[in-house]
C-alpha cells in the first residue's frame, strides 16, 4: 500500500490561479487579432521593455552575433546540435511513405508530408534555454519543414546572443527577439511585418503555455506544456545524494515545478529528506527549487517495485529517473511518461541539453497519451488511393449498398455512377 509521506500543493488551488492566466492570455490574443503590430510592440514594451525598429534579426546582426559569441561556446553548441541531428535523422528514416495493392487494382498508400511552417519559441529570462533552439528548430529541420521561424525574448533589454547563435545554427530561416504571449499571438496569428504559421512549437512559463493552448485549432502545436516534472523511482540500492541533486536540478525550473521520489525503501525516503536540506543551504537557485519542493513536492513509500510501476502511471510525470537495481523492468513495464533515464549513470540535464533526445515533453498528464517533440510531430502522415475501372466497379457495388443502409444517397449515387460508366452490372 502506497504511504504518502509529503504531498503538494491541492488541484482546486492550482486551478483557481490556472484560471487568472487563461483570462489574461485571452484577452492579449484578441487584442493582437484587433491591433496587429501596435499591439505586439506595446505589450514588448510593457513586458520586456524591448522597442527596436524591428523586431526580427537582420543577416548583418547575426552574423556580428556569431562572431562576438565565444568559440567554445560554438563548440559546445555544435556538439549538443550534432547529437539532437543525429538522433532526429535516425528518427526520420524509421518513418516511411508507403503504397499497396491491398486488391486486384486497387492501390493504397500513404506520404508524410512536412508542415510548411513552424514557429518555435525559445524561452529566456532568468533561464535562456539555448537547448530549446536545437530541439524544436533543428528537428523541424530535418523533419523538412520548409519556413521555420523563431522568437526569443530580450534579457535585460539586450539580445541573448548565445541563444541567436543556437537558433541561426540550428537553421531557423527568421529570427525574432520577442518575448511571452505577444511572441505567441505574432506568430500564431500573425500581423502585418509577422507572416503566421502552421504550427507553434516549443516550451514557456505559464503564460506561455496557456497561449498555445488557446490557439491550438486555429495553429498545430507540438503538446500542451506545463510546468516541468521530474520522477525518481529508487529502491534500497539508491543513492540519497543522487536523488537530491537530480530533483533539485529539475525543481530549480520553476516555483511550480513538481518533483516525486517513489521507492520501496523508508530509510532512502528518510535521507533524501535530509539530503534535500543539505543541498538547499547551498544551491544557488534554493528560492526557486526550495519552495517547488515545499510547494509541489511529493514523496511515496511503497511495499514492491510493482506497487512503484502502478503509482508511477498514475502520476505520468514528463521525465522518470530509474535509481534500481534493474532498471530493465521498468523500461519494459512503465507506459506513461515522457522520458525515460535508466540508472544514475544519466539524468534529466542530459536530456535537457545536449545527449540528443528531446527535452519538449508531456506534462500535467499528458503522458498517458502522447510522447514528446520529435520529427514524427512535424510530419502529416495523408493517405491516397488509385483504382482501375475494373477495380472501381468491384469497390463501387459495395459501396452503393453499405451507403445505402446509412440512408446516403448522394453518396450511394457517386458509386452507382462508376458502375455504370465503367461497364459494370447494378445490382437490384
Amino acid at each position: 500500500m502506497a504511504v504518502f509521506l509529503k504531498e503538494g500543493k491541492a488541484q482546486g488551488e492550482i486551478k483557481e490561479n490556472d484560471e487568472k492566466i487563461s483570462q489574461i492570455v485571452r484577452d492579449i490574443l484578441r487584442r493582437t487579432e484587433r491591433e496587429g503590430d501596435q499591439a505586439v510592440r506595446e505589450l514588448s514594451e510593457q513586458f520586456d521593455n524591448w522597442s527596436p525598429p524591428s523586431f526580427r534579426l537582420t543577416e548583418e546582426q547575426i552574423n556580428h552575433i556569431m562572431q562576438a559569441v565565444p568559440k567554445q561556446t560554438l563548440e559546445d553548441i555544435k556538439f549538443a546540435q550534432s547529437n539532437v541531428r543525429r538522433f532526429a535523422e535516425i528518427q526520420r528514416a524509421s518513418i516511411t511513405d508507403v503504397e499497396v495493392e491491398t486488391l486486384p487494382g486497387v492501390v493504397l498508400g500513404h506520404k508524410n508530408i512536412p508542415v510548411n511552417s513552424v514557429g518555435c519559441y525559445v524561452p529566456g529570462g532568468r533561464y535562456p534555454m539555448v537547448a530549446s533552439a536545437h530541439m524544436s528548430i533543428l528537428t523541424a529541420k530535418v523533419a523538412g519543414v520548409k519556413r521555420i521561424i523563431a522568437c526569443t525574448p530580450p534579457i535585460q533589454g539586450a539580445i541573448p546572443e548565445t541563444t541567436v547563435a543556437a537558433m541561426h545554427m540550428a537553421g531557423a530561416d527568421e529570427i525574432y527577439i520577442l518575448g511571452g504571449i505577444q511572441a505567441m499571438a505574432a506568430m500564431g496569428i500573425g500581423t502585418e511585418t509577422i507572416d503566421n504559421v502552421d504550427m507553434l512549437v516549443g516550451p514557456g512559463n505559464a503564460y506561455v503555455a496557456e497561449a498555445k493552448r488557446q490557439l491550438y485549432g486555429r495553429v498545430g502545436i507540438d503538446l500542451f506544456a506545463g510546468p516541468t516534472e521530474t520522477l525518481i523511482i529508487a529502491d534500497e540500492s539508491a543513492d540519497p545524494e543522487f536523488i537530491a541533486t537530480d530533483l533539485l536540478g529539475q525543481l530549480e525550473h520553476g516555483p511550480t515545478s513538481p518533483g516525486a521520489l517513489i521507492t520501496t525503501s523508508r530509510a532512502i525516503a528518510d535521507q533524501t529528506v535530509m539530503e534535500m536540506e543539505r543541498q538547499l543551504k547551498t544551491l544557488a537557485t534554493a528560492d526557486i527549487a526550495g519552495t517547488s519542493w515545499e510547494e509541489y513536492g511529493q514523496i511515496i513509500v511503497v511495499d514492491s517495485l510493482e506497487e512503484a510501476l502502478k503509482e508511477a502511471d498514475r502520476l505520468a510525470y514528463e521525465h522518470v529517473e530509474i535509481f534500481t537495481e534493474n532498471p530493465a523492468y521498468f523500461l519494459e513495464n512503465l507506459t506513461n511518461y515522457g522520458a525515460l533515464f535508466l540508472g544514475p549513470e544519466t539524468n534529466v540535464a542530459y536530456g535537457d541539453k545536449v545527449i540528443g533526445t528531446n527535452h519538449t515533453l508531456p506534462t500535467k498528464g499528458a503522458a498517458r497519451y502522447t510522447g514528446g517533440l520529435w520529427v514524427g510531430k512535424f510530419l502529416k502522415t495523408c493517405t491516397y488511393q488509385k483504382v482501375t475501372k475494373e477495380a472501381s466497379v468491384c469497390i463501387g457495388e459495395y459501396a452503393a449498398r453499405l451507403c445505402q443502409i446509412e440512408n446516403f444517397s448522394g453518396h450511394t449515387e457517386q458509386a452507382l455512377l462508376r458502375i455504370r460508366k465503367y461497364g459494370g452490372k447494378i445490382s437490384k
